[in-house]
C-alpha cells in the first residue's frame, strides 16, 4: 500500500489570497495531501483573529480537493512531524521574501530533517498580490474581487460587517 505523501503550506493567511491558493495548487501536483496550517507569527498584528483566518482560509478553498485548513500556534517544525510531513511548501515573491524564507527553511531542517522546505516562485501574474494589499483594499473600502475567491469575499464583509 502506498503510504500518503503530505506537505503543509504554512502562512499568517491575513487574509489568504490567490497567490496563495495557487501555491497550494501547485503543491498538490506533487504530494498527495495539503495541510493549509494558518499559523501566528508574534511579529505580526493581524486583522483578523487565527479563527477568523482559518474559517476565511477554508472558505477559499472549499472546492480544492486534499486540502484540509488547520490552525496553530506551535512551532512549524513540530507540526511538520505531528503530522507527518514530507515537505514544507512556502511560496515567495521577491529576494527579500526568498532570503527570509531560506533562513526559515534551514531552522525547521535542523530542527526535522524529514520535511525538507520546498520554495516555490509565485507565479508571474500573482507576484503583487500580497495580504496586506487585501487589507489595504479591506481598510479603503474597494473591491477584493480578483484577489481570493468570492466565497471568502462574503465571509470577510459578514466578519466586517458583524464588528461594525
Amino acid at each position: 500500500m502506498k503510504k500518503t505523501k503530505i506537505a503543509i503550506v504554512p502562512g499568517s493567511f491575513d487574509p489568504i489570497t490567490y497567490g496563495h491558493i495557487d501555491i497550494v495548487k501547485r503543491a498538490l501536483l506533487e504530494y498527495d495531501k495539503v495541510f493549509l496550517a494558518v499559523m501566528i507569527n508574534s511579529s505580526k498584528q493581524y486583522m483578523f483573529t487565527l479563527e477568523e483566518r482559518r474559517e476565511i482560509a477554508k472558505a477559499a478553498l472549499s472546492k480544492i480537493e486534499n486540502v484540509e485548513v488547520i490552525s496553530s500556534d506551535g512551532m512549524l517544525w513540530q507540526l511538520a512531524k505531528d503530522l507527518g510531513a514530507v515537505a514544507i511548501v512556502k511560496g515567495y515573491r521577491n529576494e527579500k521574501d526568498l532570503a527570509y524564507e531560506e533562513e526559515m527553511a534551514r531552522y525547521n531542517l535542523a530542527h526535522n530533517p524529514n520535511a525538507p522546505t520546498q520554495l516555490l516562485q509565485s507565479s508571474e501574474k500573482l507576484v503583487s498580490l500580497s495580504s496586506t494589499a487585501v487589507r489595504e483594499r479591506i481598510l479603503s473600502g474597494l473591491s477584493l474581487t480578483g484577489y481570493l475567491p468570492e466565497k471568502a469575499i462574503a465571509l470577510i464583509e459578514k466578519i466586517r460587517s458583524e464588528r461594525a
